[in-house]
C-alpha cells in the first residue's frame, strides 16, 4: 500500500444486495486517511469479504468501525436504492445512485471539502466512481484483497441484513430474516404459497404472479 501515501484518503467501496429477489440494494464506502492504510487489519481483526464471514463476526467488526467512527479515526457510509427504483431504472442504475449519496456523505462529514485528487478510491468488481474521482481503481474480488473494501462490504452487508430483518417482522411468512431477500428454495416456496409482497423486485421475477 506504499503507493497510496501520495494521497490524502484512501477509500473503499463495495456493495450488497445485488441479486437478491426481495429488499433494497446496499452500497457502502469507508474511508480513512491514507497513513491508517496500513493499521486497518489490526484495527479490526478478522476482517475480509464480508460474504466468508459468520454473522456473527461481522457484527464484531461493525461495532468496532462504529467506535473507530466515533472516535474520528475512520467515516464509513451506508446508502440504499428502494425496490422501486431498482424495478423502474435498473439494478446498476440503482447502485450508481447509492454509489454516489454514500461518496457525497463521506465528503461532507470526513473529507470537508478537501480536493478529491487527495483521494485514492477502490472499488469492488465492476462498480465505479463518479468522475469527479480522478484516482480510482476497480479490483476484481478486492473485497477479499484490500481491506478498506472489506471493510466497506461489512459495513454495506450488516445494515442492509438488519434491514431485511427488520422487513421480516411485517412480512412474517416470507422468511426474509433468514434468507436476506435472495433466490433460496424456501424464498419461492414461499412466494409460491403467499405471493409478492410490496418488497419484492418484479423485474426480478417476472412471470411470477404477483
Amino acid at each position: 500500500m506504499r503507493y497510496l501515501m501520495k494521497y490524502k484518503f484512501l477509500i473503499g467501496i463495495d456493495e450488497a444486495g445485488r441479486g437478491p429477489l426481495a429488499g433494497p440494494v446496499a452500497v457502502g464506502a469507508f474511508a480513512a486517511r491514507s497513513e491508517m492504510a496500513a493499521k486497518l487489519l489490526k484495527m479490526f481483526k478478522g476482517a475480509r469479504d464480508s460474504k466468508k464471514m459468520t454473522p456473527a463476526a461481522r457484527e464484531r467488526v461493525f461495532l468496532e468501525i462504529k467506535k473507530a467512527q466515533k472516535a474520528g479515526h475512520i467515516y464509513f457510509a451506508v446508502s440504499y436504492s428502494s425496490v422501486k427504483m431498482i424495478d423502474e431504472k435498473g439494478i446498476v442504475p440503482a447502485i450508481k445512485f447509492a454509489l454516489n449519496r454514500s461518496l457525497k456523505k463521506i465528503e461532507t462529514n470526513f473529507i470537508q471539502g478537501l480536493p478529491l485528487d487527495k483521494c485514492q478510491v477502490l472499488l469492488d468488481g465492476s462498480l465505479k466512481a463518479p468522475s469527479r474521482y480522478l484516482n480510482q481503481k476497480t479490483i476484481i474480488g478486492g473485497d477479499d484483497k484490500e481491506p478498506v473494501i472489506s471493510l466497506a462490504s461489512i459495513c454495506a452487508k450488516v445494515l442492509r441484513d438488519r434491514k431485511m430483518i427488520s422487513l421480516a417482522r411485517k412480512h412474517q411468512h416470507h422468511g426474509f430474516d433468514v434468507h436476506k431477500g435472495y433466490g433460496t428454495k424456501a424464498h419461492y416456496k414461499a412466494i409460491k404459497k403467499y405471493g409478492l409482497t410490496k418488497e419484492h423486485r418484479r423485474s426480478f421475477l417476472k412471470g411470477i404472479a404477483s
